[in-house]
């Protein structure tokens, strides 16, 4: 008999058979979709009863519906006829309820969902998309860091006990200066500055007869703060939708030109849910609440006490503030949704070291009091007249007690479902560095046009043919032992696609196709090894032992090679490149397995029960 390990045997079974499992739901291919969504709450079954009673009533009903883990509603259509109907339908039986976005959606069972089986998601290359353009303001850009200067000049000479008489941002020539009484006042608030801000270049002009010290940004400044809010833009939109939130798929962010950005969202055919978290910079502000005065007399007489602030809660409910900051967004470190806490949904915070010995040392001094957290929202759209404009809301999102002293990490609670995940996906991506304006927006097809992809899918299919037929004519038996290894490498490759959440692109399928030719190349060595040992006289069990272990060292090397080739081309590469190399990568070990010990598992069913073999059919 032709001795190897029963549990390897057991082994590749069993990774099979969840290859099988992982991969099964793309063989259910996608229907035309609607995308439910409510603003601030979740879409909940009374709704999806609702929605589906409507489409039954006016011909149009579903083919399918379902409930996804971020309160969103999915109904699947027979025909895009349907979809668009029952989009204009669902809008004029309800306005303004939900946000409808139009999308593709897979056939796969409820029970699969259920355990979180996905097909494979397909590149903007494959399967079309949206298309978007955004403009970065850096001129913004560049406004901020001079009001940024401008506070940190006043912190300084505050905190030194400077007296000064003004601090002037002159926006269009780029400067700010600060305006002293005296020479001794000059001279104090000067060395307070700079032991503040080391590396400023300051110079000491006379405004009106009065000593100042003025900052202006170099031409060389202004664009390194244009190039760097371009990029941060950039780095945070990434981030916000690689978000589980969003969970869109392969998206390719990159720059274009001087101050634009072009976003490409595969799969997508309505950009109204994406649309409203890329543009907004979102940012939390923790104050101590005002206990002393009254916020209703507050918000009827328009007269605030000095020292405090007035804000507005969700519903519209006055609340007076400290103007004194604990603490800012800037200095969050991370922010995580938890659903299920104590009192509710919840946003675990984390705060740098510096917020949080101003968060210990607030928490110690005003225990029993009350403390507020502010959420900012600031974003570009279109007023009345059509011309852009830059809104800026300030809500009060939570009220609590101090109940005990903490620094670093907290929770904000008192929040529904959906803001929870929004606020924690705007907090964890970061801010967005300057203000984004929208400059075009279009839905797109298949970038190749269908014909080359079908082109590709025909080279794929008939180079996969290919390589079975002269495997089974040339190695017989050992042929068909090659063919159905190379039939479970492509199932697997398939299975760890769809497990990762990779986008399959028209490289990626050329990706497949070489991992095939590779896997191919693997299984010539063993069988022409195992031949030159049967040449050389030796038995069929031995040649089969020996094939398999001297072939290896020879596809290992070749296959590390392409491995690293690979991983290079993931780290440095990015779009078609980066959609080849992830598949190259995730081939290259799916290869491994099936030819090294997928063919020899397979040989062992067929060979090793046998007490002789006398002639191997190879």
């Amino acid at each position: 008999m032709i001795a190897y390990p029963r549990w390897k045997i057991a082994l590749v079974f069993v990774v099979l058979l969840l290859g099988v499992l992982l991969a099964l739901p793309n063989l259910f291919g996608e229907e035309s979709a609607l995308q439910l969504a409510r603003d601030r709450a979740a879409v909940v079954e009374a709704d999806r009863t609702a929605v589906l009673q409507l489409l039954g009533e006016k011909g149009v009903p579903p083919t399918g519906s379902f409930l996804d883990q971020a309160g969103r509603l999915t109904l699947r259509f027979a025909s895009k006829q349907d979809q668009l109907k029952a989009r204009d339908l669902i809008a004029e039986a309800r306005p303004n309820q939900f946000t409808i976005a139009l999308t593709q959606a897979s056939r796969v069972p409820e029970w699969m969902r259920k355990l979180g089986l996905e097909p494979l998601k397909l590149g903007l290359d494959l399967r079309g998309g949206v298309y978007l353009v955004y403009q970065v303001d850096v001129q913004g850009a560049v406004k901020q860091q001079l009001d940024r200067r401008e506070q940190d000049f006043r912190a300084s000479l505050r905190n030194a006990r400077v007296p000064y008489q003004d601090v002037q941002v002159d926006y269009p020539l780029n400067r700010v200066r600060v305006l002293f009484r005296d020479a001794d006042s000059f001279a104090k608030g000067k060395a307070a500055i700079l032991a503040d801000n080391r590396s400023l270049s300051l110079t000491d002009v006379t405004v009106d007869g009065a000593p100042a010290l003025q900052l202006v940004l170099s031409p060389q400044e202004i664009k390194e703060r244009e190039d760097y809010a371009v990029q941060q833009n950039i780095t945070t939109l990434r981030n916000r939708l690689n978000s589980p939130e969003l969970a869109v798929s392969e998206p390719q962010v990159a720059r274009q030109g001087v101050d634009r950005i072009a976003i490409q969202l595969p799969g997508l055919q309505n950009s109204a849910e994406v649309k409203k978290i890329l543009g907004k910079t979102a940012t939390l502000e923790f104050r101590m609440v005002d206990e002393v005065n009254n916020p209703l007399e507050a918000a009827a007489t328009g007269r605030v006490p000095l020292g405090s602030k007035l804000y507005y809660t969700r519903d519209k409910q006055p609340v007076l503030l400290k103007r004194e900051v604990v603490v800012t967004g800037d200095q969050l470190t991370d922010a995580s949704f938890q659903p299920n806490t104590q009192e509710g949904p919840a946003v675990s915070v984390s705060l740098d070291s510096r917020g949080a010995a101003k968060m210990l040392r607030n928490t110690q001094e005003n225990l029993g009091h009350a403390m507020a957290v502010v959420f900012i929202d600031r974003a570009r759209e279109k007023n009345a007249a059509g011309v852009e404009v830059d809104r800026t809301t300030e809500e009060v999102i939570n009220r609590a007690t101090i109940r005990g002293v903490f620094s670093n990490s907290f929770q904000i609670t008192g929040i529904n479902p959906i803001e929870g995940r929004e606020l924690a996906l705007l907090l964890r991506a970061g801010g967005l560095a300057a203000p984004l304006a929208e400059v075009e927006e279009r839905a797109i097809g298949p970038s190749l046009g269908q014909d080359n992809i079908n082109k590709g899918v025909d080279a794929m299919v008939f180079g996969t043919l290919a390589a079975f037929l002269f495997m089974a004519i040339y190695y017989k038996v050992f042929g068909l032992i090659a063919d159905a290894v190379l039939f479970a490498n492509v199932i697997l490759l398939t299975a760890l696609l769809s497990l990762v959440g990779a986008a399959l692109t028209l490289p990626g399928i050329a990706a497949v196709v070489l991992t095939v030719g590779m896997a191919v190349d693997a299984n010539i060595l063993i069988y022409e090894r195992i031949r030159e040992e049967l040449r050389n006289g030796v038995s069929p069990r031995a040649a089969i032992s020996a094939g398999f272990e001297r072939a290896f060292s020879a596809i290992a090397d070749s296959n590390v090679t392409a491995l690293i080739a690979g991983v290079v081309l993931w780290l440095f590469g990015s779009g078609a490149v980066r959609g080849f190399a992830v598949v190259l990568v995730l081939g290259i070990a799916t290869s491994m397995f099936t030819s090294l010990m997928g063919s020899r598992a397979l040989v062992q069913v067929i060979y090793g029960g046998k007490r002789k073999v006398e002639r191997l059919s190879i």
